[in-house]
């Protein structure tokens, strides 16, 4: 890599190497592109974000400062939610505020907290809500959402009011239905009912899936292309379609990126960054996800732009890609605009400019070649990117230029030892002539501004497994956050519950609160499941109480969970059940259809019962009330897996004195 003013100099490299050169003009004399409306991350869709609320301070403060602290680390515009729906979204459930018709709680889960979270280190920072599922009340019966639009628009309409009313949260977007089927007169109806309630300054993205048939859907109704303010695609692959653009609507990428989190994973996520304008006139990308906070053998494990992943160490990585969004989020801002350029490099690459129209310019360059920039979404068509250089001819009201502050990223693929955002200072601009040498898998940033930073917190606690022996009696009166720590919601939900009913040691319980199927965004599990612990543990003791609160339920617990996340319903491992019928169940997977030993137990519903489940190499053994209930039952399979408590359908069950020891 080497700076040119108005004399090419030698290179580090061979002569021969730079044979490709490219002259590229920037001015705003003749007017301004696109508005940039920013970079973002989705939390959620779903859980994404589940273990980050257990860390202790100060690595939880440090990990947010990362993600949103203005000319910090990423430095986010914008940050997307998912409006939890009581139903499995990808790496777990996200509660609803309103479980039930008449239930209404605007202090569940964590996305709250984590918007004030944000906005507290960014005032500016821009709220997107997006449901993924929907309680089953919704539904009426049905697993639809239109069937019944008022009571949908409703509902959304009323979160939207709790942030404001509970938490002095103004959203400022809202989506339709996360990936799946839009609806014209839902989308028409929630806008009346927005604006009925005073929230015109909301606006609606559709449809958070392909650009059609939105896109030429509201080509053909007036209506709907009024009350549509962006068109959100997900995992466009750079394009866009015609349709698209002859709406004039703002076009973004409202979900991309979904990649392992190393250096490939950063060589998608500059690439898309860029061309997702360059090629599809996209003002926006929004990446799944913000933190990989959730176990990681749950499904899309580190697909995040950090990792924070253990809680119980405080250990968290800063991973590259978090330092490939801040050559643009440190350096522009929403409202800033494109200036009118092509984008492409005649050696491969891309590279965008944005002013602020106020005499500011920032120019980010990425040469990203085809092995190492693959995102997980959609298949990358092979291309050449080849070191080159790049002279900038600077016009407009940008000729006056007399320095450029750069900023430089080289990934590196055989040694891991990349340079990550590493400030080169001020680089003079010649007579309106800048000239870059570049090379492979390399970013840039040359600006005006001279607010970057990059000054990272002493290293985080070194990374520990989870512990062997891990209690939890659930015995908090005022609890934070609505979930138990490390528990990770895979069906159903489970919250702190006080049981009033029980003067004795049971009166701070966990219990599973969702008593109807809801309307799912993917096939949930037939049966609620909360997972927890080390994916590795093969040998260990899981006890807990249970108290089944129906004469219809059904509990258990269990150990060697295989399989969470959209794939839950498949899980296998060693589940002990009891039925309110005085009978149990040894079962090798969820759905209970492997059955490797029953029996009577005495199980009775409105009465606390204590399970306990013994592994130890190919023979598992269960205990009731203290007592063997049954014992020395061989089991072949899964090798390892989560410990886990849950129930036999969406039902209310509550569970006490839960312990796990490993070994």
């Amino acid at each position: 890599m080497l700076l040119l003013c108005s004399v090419l100099l030698l290179s580090p490299w061979n002569a021969a190497a730079w044979g490709t050169r490219g002259r590229y003009w920037l001015t705003d004399a003749e007017g301004l592109a696109r508005e940039f409306d920013g970079i973002g991350a989705v939390s959620g869709g779903g859980a994404t974000s589940r273990l980050l609320v257990d860390y202790e301070e100060p690595y939880r403060s440090q990990i947010l400062d990362y993600l949103f602290k203005p000319n910090f680390g990423a430095a986010l515009h914008i940050l997307k939610v998912e409006i939890g729906g009581d139903a499995q979204s990808t790496d777990g459930t996200e509660p609803s505020h309103m479980h039930y018709e008449n239930d209404e709680n605007y202090f569940r889960g964590y996305e709250w907290w984590l918007m004030k979270e944000a906005k507290k280190r960014n005032p500016n920072i821009k709220l997107i809500g997006l449901p993924w599922a929907f309680p089953g009340w919704i539904g009426r019966g049905e697993n639809w959402p239109y069937n019944h639009p008022d009571v949908t628009a409703y509902y959304i309409t009323s979160w939207i009011i709790g942030a404001k009313r509970f938490h002095d949260l103004d959203i400022d977007y809202i989506g339709i239905w996360n990936e799946r089927t839009f609806n014209s007169k839902y989308i028409k109806l929630l806008r009346y009912t927005l604006d009925k309630q005073e929230l015109q300054r909301v606006r609606i993205i559709a449809s958070d899936n392909l650009w059609e048939p939105i896109s030429f859907v509201m080509l053909l109704d007036s209506e709907l292309r009024e009350v549509i303010d962006v068109i959100g695609a997900h995992y466009p692959g750079t394009m866009t379609v015609p349709s698209a653009l002859l709406t004039k609507k703002k076009l973004w990428a409202s979900e991309d990126y979904s990649t392992f989190n190393d250096e490939v994973g950063a060589g998608c996520w500059a690439r898309i960054l860029n061309q997702n304008y360059v090629n599809g006139h996209m003002t926006s990308t929004i990446a799944w996800n913000l933190v990989a906070s959730y176990y990681e053998d749950l499904p899309f494990g580190r697909c995040g732009l950090m990792t924070a992943q253990e809680p119980w160490s405080g250990h968290y990585s800063v991973d590259p890609p978090i330092w490939i969004t801040a050559h643009t989020t440190q350096f522009t801002q929403p409202g800033w605009h494109y200036l009118k350029v092509d984008g492409h490099l005649n050696g491969g690459g891309s590279y965008v400019a944005l002013t602020d129209g106020k005499g500011n310019l920032t120019i980010i360059i990425e040469t990203m070649t085809y092995h190492h920039s693959a995102c997980i979404r959609p298949p990358l068509l092979p291309y050449r990117v080849s070191p080159q250089n790049a002279t900038f001819y600077f016009n407009g009201s940008f000729s006056q230029l007399k320095t450029l502050q750069m900023w430089y990223s080289k990934l590196e693929f055989k040694s891991g030892n990349s340079t990550l955002f590493h400030s080169l200072g001020s680089k003079k601009v010649c007579e309106g002539v800048l000239t870059v040498n570049l090379g492979l898998d390399e970013v840039y940033t040359l600006t005006t501004l001279t607010t970057g930073r990059k000054r990272p917190f002493p290293d985080p606690p070194a990374s520990q497994p989870f512990p062997s022996v891990y209690k939890d009696d659930f015995n908090v009166r005022n609890p934070p956050f609505s979930e138990a720590p490390f528990f990770a919601d895979q069906t159903g939900v489970f919250e702190y519950f006080v049981n009033t009913s029980d003067p004795g040691e049971h009166v701070f319980t966990l219990r599973q609160v969702v008593n109807q199927k809801p309307v799912t965004w993917v096939s949930d599990a037939k049966n609620t499941i909360s997972v927890i612990g080390s994916y590795k543990w093969v040998n260990l003791t899981v006890s807990c109480d249970v108290y089944i609160e129906s004469k219809q339920g059904g509990a258990f617990i269990a150990a060697r969970v295989d399989k969470g996340g959209i794939y839950v319903g498949d899980a296998n491992g060693v589940f002990f059940w009891v039925f309110p019928d005085g009978t149990y169940r040894v079962t090798g997977d969820l759905h209970g259809k492997e059955v490797l030993m029953k029996g009577l137990s005495g199980v009775r519903a409105a009465a606390w019962h204590r399970l306990t489940l013994i592994l130890k190499g190919s023979k598992a053994s269960g205990m009731l009330n203290g007592y063997p209930l049954w014992e020395n039952v061989t089991i072949t399979k899964p090798k390892n897996g989560w410990a886990a408590i849950g129930t036999k359908s969406f039902e209310f069950t509550q569970f006490d004195n839960f312990h796990i020891q490993a070994s």
